[in-house]
């Protein structure tokens, strides 16, 4: 029996950077087994690369961190931190009444924050160093109260390859 891998995409990234470059995160040392997430990535000096888009599952990781490859297709190490974070809400289904997703959207434009859909139940939101949250937050805390909605910062676990375990 052949294992496929599931791939987690960004359909649209926010850094949409020319040239770009896709690489791949291992997402098995999350607990995440037979996953990986592409990630786009921005060609920059000495084989490093920065983060143009805001990870939905990696850890230790952020939009504008520089990155360099384990190899030609994995992300191996974070090389400089951008100094930005991610938040990042799941919400649940089925969908309660007062649904938060359409405050969350508004909280986020009215905020000037960056955020990346992956459906419509999974947001990464960049949050640039120095930035408040607390529009975001309280457009979610009810659900998160509620256990309909999930949240975390992405920098809650350091960034790391199975070649780490």
């Amino acid at each position: 029996m052949v294992n496929e891998i599931v791939y987690v995409t960004h359909e649209d990234p926010v850094w949409r950077p020319e040239p770009a470059y896709i690489a791949l995160v291992d997402l098995a040392p999350f607990g995440l087994e037979g996953q990986q997430e592409q990630v786009w990535l921005k060609p920059s000096a000495d084989g490093v690369f920065e983060v143009a888009c805001i990870p939905f599952c990696a850890y230790g990781m952020a939009l504008g961190d520089q990155v360099a490859l384990a190899d030609e297709r994995f992300v191996g190490r974070v090389v400089a931190r951008s100094g930005r974070r991610v938040f990042r809400v799941f919400f649940t289904e089925p969908r309660p009444p007062g649904d938060a997703r359409e405050g969350l959207r508004t909280a986020i434009a009215e905020g000037g924050f960056l955020a990346e859909w992956q459906g419509d139940r999974h947001v990464a939101i960049d949050v640039p160093d120095g930035a408040a949250t607390s529009a975001v937050w309280m457009a979610v805390r009810e659900e998160i109260e509620n256990q309909t909605a999930y949240w975390e910062w992405a920098d809650g676990e350091p960034f790391r390859t199975t070649a780490d375990a």
